[in-house]
């Protein structure tokens, strides 16, 4: 395994991160617990889940994958060897209603916290992430952003970070970080932090993958020049990378078929992107899922690449892609594709 540090600490984290998102719904407990134990053999201490999981979110289901993760830590006692990261879900929509409508008022990021500790089984998150903006803005699915004048939404960066202080100073979580959100609210929780000693967000967890390079705009510099590290998730996304769907040996049982709502990858101009990159991953002997991860592995601006799967095979493999370098002339391959198809799925 390779490590790395998450920035503006001194905590050394693996540079795969174990996601958890289907844990509780398409993987039971034991599957759940079978990854852990495989993932943390295999040098992995960085695990990832958050409040609203499992995905798609149910009012029957969430909160099931973090306490899957409770209930591993507690038969292995591993707290103190690993790290932990969760989210709260941001601004209320139909989607997340059943969690709560109040947005990241002070008491919804009480709630949150304690809730969350207590399905994990510890007394305190690493790293604890809010999960998108509160704001109206440009999210999945949508390149440019279109100012909504209806939007509600007060400037409250100053009191997010108030709040979330409060939990640092009482031992609850230990950092913070963002989750699917854009540079102006990057640098607007910066500019908080710099002019009012206030906790720095530290991460961002956002969508990378060969099928959406967004994050190399204006996120990118901003990553890099305030040392700000991605963490990636959705890198082979939700499969279609491994060029199963293209192919047809994906089963009715595969995250896109059994959740046909999850629309983000789907689309006809990614099904074309995938199907060159599945043949060029073929034709320099490398599995397509070990060639995206990698690309993904050797960005300048990742701090750690989130991987999912739903079977200890998938995890075998998507693991193994911290072992394999892209060369130059393979990355000018994937970036002639890349200009021809640009971010079909963003």
């Amino acid at each position: 395994m390779k490590y790395t540090i998450l920035p503006h600490t001194n905590i050394k984290v693996s540079k795969i991160c174990l996601g958890t998102m289907t844990w509780g719904r398409q993987n039971s407990e034991v599957d759940g617990h079978e990854q852990l134990d495989y993932a943390f053999d295999q040098g992995i201490n960085f695990m990832d889940t958050a409040e609203l999981y499992p995905v798609p979110a149910t009012p029957e289901t969430q909160g099931r994958t973090s306490e899957i993760i409770g209930t591993w830590l507690k038969k292995t006692g591993y707290r103190d060897k690993v790290v932990l990261a969760s989210k709260i879900v941001g601004r209320t929509s139909d989607y997340v209603a059943h969690i709560r409508k109040t947005g990241f008022s002070p008491k919804s990021i009480q709630e949150a916290i304690d809730k969350e500790l207590k399905r994990l089984q510890t007394d305190y998150i690493d790293l604890y992430q809010l999960h998108w903006p509160e704001r109206l803005t440009n999210t999945f699915g949508k390149l440019g952003y279109v100012h909504d004048p209806t939007d509600e939404w007060q400037d409250n960066f100053n009191d997010v970070l108030h709040s979330l202080e409060k939990h640092i100073k009482a031992g609850k979580i230990r950092h913070v970080g963002l989750s699917n959100e854009k540079a102006w609210g990057v640098m607007r929780y910066l500019e908080e932090h710099k002019s009012h000693n206030l906790p720095r967000m530290i991460t961002i967890q956002n969508a990378y993958s060969l099928l959406n390079r967004t994050f190399e705009g204006d996120l990118a510099e901003v990553a890099i020049r305030e040392n700000v590290g991605l963490l990636a998730y959705s890198t082979l996304a939700f499969g279609m990378l491994t060029g199963k769907y293209t192919d047809g040996t994906a089963t009715p049982y595969s995250r896109l078929n059994q959740f046909p709502q999850l629309k983000r990858y789907s689309g006809e101009r990614t099904r074309r992107a995938t199907e060159r990159y599945v043949k060029l991953a073929k034709d320099y002997r490398l599995s397509p899922a070990k060639m995206a991860l990698a690309f993904v592995n050797q960005q300048p601006f990742l701090t750690c690449n989130i991987i999912g799967a739903t079977s200890l095979e998938q995890l075998k493999e998507n693991i193994d892609s911290i072992h394999i370098n892209l060369s130059d002339e393979l990355k000018a391959q994937i970036n002639a594709i890349h200009d021809s198809i640009p971010n079909p799925a963003p």
